[in-house]
């Protein structure tokens, strides 16, 4: 019984204290208000609204600058990987899959081996994970390209640069 008494004192009290919050803002807008209305008049000068100024639009004729080599710009994520199966890691690699169990990562390679793919699966000993690699190549530009390519179809593909 005494828990319930305590417990219903509890929340009139919170009732009490969260009920005149919304009251003070007003009081203070109404109090601001009147002071610079008394400011205003006191000046001599009238109370102004602010005015949103608009610049002209001026027109000017468009440049279009074709980008052909973006390669500066590619996101790569570097990792300590060994090769667990394939033919052996370039500097740029197209990694399709991840996984921590090797049997996926070996389904994959399978896939990807069965389209005409060169693939390979690495190993991050630190993240305990498998990397299936599509392809592998010299420089970034290319790894990019590759990488675009395969995003059709593995929407997750991203470029490793193995350490």
């Amino acid at each position: 019984m005494k828990k319930l008494m305590v417990l219903c004192a509890g929340m009139c009290m919170l009732m009490a204290f969260t009920s005149c919050g919304g009251s003070k803002e007003s009081a203070y807008r109404k109090a601001y208000e009147k002071a610079k209305a008394q400011e205003a008049a006191n000046s001599g000068q009238s109370i102004e609204e602010d005015v949103t100024v608009v610049a002209p639009v001026v027109t000017r004729p468009a440049t279009q600058n074709t980008v052909v080599d973006n390669g500066d710009n590619v996101s790569v994520r570097q990792e300590a990987v060994s090769v667990i199966s394939g033919a052996g890691l370039r500097n740029f690699s197209v990694v399709v899959g991840s996984f921590s169990l090797k049997t996926n990562a070996e389904g994959l390679q399978n896939t990807l081996k069965a389209a005409g793919y060169d693939a390979q699966i690495a190993y991050n000993s630190e993240r305990n994970m498998y990397r299936v690699v599509a392809a592998t190549y010299d420089n970034k530009l290319d790894a990019a390209r590759s990488r675009d390519q395969f995003r059709s179809q593995y929407p997750d593909a991203w470029l490793l640069f193995a350490k």
